[in-house]
């Protein structure tokens, strides 16, 4: 059996940016795979917390250029890589200067929610797609993190179906304890829609708030993760939505944790 390809994407990831769990997820989990003898990848946003002088950021050029469209607008893609110190990991970076070329990332100083933190989201994703198809590398799992990634289990199975590096591809979506009360415009829809998706397609998101991007997550992956550290009312909603995708990863044994992920990628890989 030739290596596991797993595809991580995150919104942070450690020593670069922590804000929540995920960093420190997101930085264990993939070393952990490497040296299982899995080929890695990973993939998050350059906020502008992030010092690209200090982390020895570097720009891509031949996987930058692309416009991605929200909605009506196009924006231009850069991708940008850097290596995590003492690891032998690259991650590569996700920018745009009207998404992320903010000292902040979700709030702005006065706490409040960024009102195109959808079309960030958006942006993500699918940037997160196409970089993957200029790399030309075919994941075996995109082990998708947190709800800024929940639309691509999705766009995997309508837009990017047919697309030969995907064809076998499964998606893994994890859900952690970093909620919002903000609601998105009604334009919601329309701005994250592509080929082949219609308003059926997108039901799970029509709430246009933080549940509706978990419930559109959860609808298209194939395994569906929740942390330990989940709400009541998150664990419900899970509960409700997830069918028989669920699987609960509750070790606190690292080496526990790490071996119950390599059994799901191997499972799912088949």
């Amino acid at each position: 059996m030739s290596k596991l390809r797993i595809l991580y994407v995150a919104s942070e990831i450690n020593p670069f940016l922590q804000t929540s769990e995920v960093a420190n997820f997101v930085r264990a989990l993939p070393q952990a795979m490497q040296e299982k003898g899995m080929e890695i990848r990973i993939l998050v946003p350059r906020f502008g917390l992030i010092n690209e002088r200090k982390n020895r950021l570097h720009e891509v050029v031949r996987l930058s250029g692309i416009n991605i469209a929200v909605g009506e607008e196009e924006k231009p893609l850069i991708i940008k890589v850097a290596s995590i110190p003492n690891a032998k990991l690259q991650v590569y970076f996700i920018d745009n200067e009207d998404y992320f070329q903010r000292k902040s990332v979700f709030f702005d100083k006065q706490e409040k929610f960024y009102e195109d933190n959808d079309e960030r989201a958006i942006f993500f994703c699918k940037g997160v797609i196409e970089t993957v198809k200029k790399l030309g590398w075919a994941p075996d799992v995109v082990h998708c993190n947190d709800w800024m990634t929940s639309l691509i289990p999705m766009y995997l199975k309508t837009t990017y179906k047919n697309e030969p590096l995907f064809k076998d591809t499964k998606s893994v979506f994890a859900i952690y304890n970093t909620g919002f009360n903000h609601k998105f415009g009604d334009d919601l829809l329309e701005k994250v829609k592509m080929v082949d998706i219609d308003d059926s397609i997108l039901a799970p998101l029509k709430s246009k708030d933080y549940e509706g991007f978990l419930k559109i997550g959860m609808e298209y992956a194939d395994v569906i993760i929740k942390s330990e550290e989940i709400s009541e009312n998150l664990s419900q909603l899970i509960e409700e939505c997830s069918k028989d995708k669920k699987c609960e990863i509750n070790s606190e044994e690292e080496e526990e944790l790490f071996e119950s992920y390599y059994n799901i990628y191997t499972d799912l890989a088949g």
